[in-house]
């Protein structure tokens, strides 16, 4: 004889949490079922443990997805705003950083802890180190073998998430339903992530591991970001890289601004008129870290001489080097290293209202396992309480 449930929400993480407290509190019977030992572990380790819960400012701007408008409704239902008030009944301190964005002052688990609480109602059962074996639709819902038990429901929610990070048990589960149910998939990628670089551009740069600069990159599509960049032993990351890898297609060069706040030009001829003798490396070395103004002339990208030797033709040059650095990307480090994953369950099967899947009745899909994809920031998780609160209205 099969449990029976109004609710089965596959995955306890953001999404899926948010989801079951808004059903419970509705008085849907609620069952959680995650695979995992425990809740939350995308949460637990996001923003160096602090996890940058929201943003100031959040727009469906702040989104990759192939529909621009989808994540519209869900923003507006269950605003930035929202969550703040619920961290402000939990007690929950926190601090704004750079670029509106918020993250705990004490600890991760302040947000699943909250999360738990919100879901500790009666109707609400949560079941972990659970394995769903089987789904299939019936004519009153959806019938589940979770282990060796049978569980029927009326409404079934996908919070499975994305690929990245497989380390915390990143599964292609919600891909593999969508598809079971006829749902169409966006190819995924890795987002938010760092670059590897081909053999001449790491041997040449893998000195530099550590080097953080000010930046602004651009993608082939024009999209940019200002923030910094950070040589690794593998390629570049940092916040400006992570930003712009969501918009990098394999074969394209990434434009950089190293010197985003002077004009090299202007600069240069400032100081070749103070120090006529000065040589050109230590002139740079003035505005940007001198490992890599060597790194750069070691490879013979540029040449060192006295300034008073760099006619205007030079000076030009050396000004759009520097201000339109181009690197092509080899790669990306993956799902390994990804903060979340591009791509997924095609939004235009899905009602942005709801959630729900326009064909299967019952069946929602919330969180990073559709293809929606936030900016660097606290966009992603405000995807997953939005769009978690949401289904949790309709379930």
């Amino acid at each position: 004889m099969a449990e029976k449930f109004d609710v089965v929400i596959i995955g306890a993480g953001a999404a899926g949490l948010m989801c079951a407290a808004e059903a419970g509190k509705r008085g849907r019977s609620v069952l959680v079922v995650e695979h995992g030992k425990k809740p939350g572990r995308k949460i637990l380790i996001s923003g160096g443990g602090r996890c940058n819960f929201t943003n100031y400012d959040v727009t469906a701007s702040n989104y990759v997805c192939r529909n621009p408008h989808f994540a519209k409704s869900a923003l507006a239902q269950y605003t930035q705003w929202d969550f703040i008030a619920m961290i402000a009944k939990h007690d929950i301190a926190y601090e704004e950083r750079d670029h509106g964005q918020l993250f705990c002052l004490d600890s991760a688990k302040d947000i699943v802890e909250m999360l738990l609480k919100e879901c500790d109602l009666p109707t609400v059962q949560q079941r972990y180190r659970s394995d769903v074996l089987d789904i299939s639709k019936t004519d009153s819902g959806f019938h589940l073998k979770i282990n060796a038990d049978t569980v029927s429901c009326e409404s079934l929610v996908i919070a499975t998430g994305g690929l990245s990070m497989p380390k915390l048990g990143a599964t292609p589960f919600g891909y593999q339903v969508a598809e079971q149910f006829g749902l169409k998939m966006v190819p995924t990628t890795a987002g938010l992530v760092p670059f590897t670089l081909h053999v001449e551009d790491k041997d040449a740069f893998a000195d530099l591991s550590g080097i953080a600069v000010p930046a602004v990159v651009t993608a082939a599509d024009g999209t940019s970001f200002k923030e910094n960049i950070l040589f690794t032993h593998r390629g570049l990351s940092g916040p400006a890289i992570l930003q712009i890898s969501s918009y990098w297609k394999p074969g394209q060069a990434v434009s950089i601004d190293l010197l985003p706040t002077l004009s090299l030009d202007e600069t240069l001829q400032a100081m070749r008129d103070k120090h006529p003798n000065q040589s050109l490396k230590n002139s740079l070395s003035r505005l940007l870290p001198k490992r890599l103004v060597e790194a750069m002339i070691a490879r013979g990208d540029i040449e060192d001489k006295p300034l008073k030797q760099l006619n205007p033709k030079e000076i030009q040059a050396l000004h759009d080097y520097f201000h339109q650095w181009q690197i092509a990307p080899n790669g990306t480090e993956g799902y390994r290293t990804a903060e979340v994953t591009l791509g997924g369950v095609d939004t235009d099967g899905l009602s942005s209202k709801t959630l729900e899947a326009k064909t299967v009745p019952g069946l929602y899909f919330i969180g990073e396992v559709m293809d929606v994809s936030g900016w660097l920031g606290g966009y992603n998780f405000q995807w997953a309480w939005s769009s978690g609160f949401v289904a949790g209205q309709y379930v």
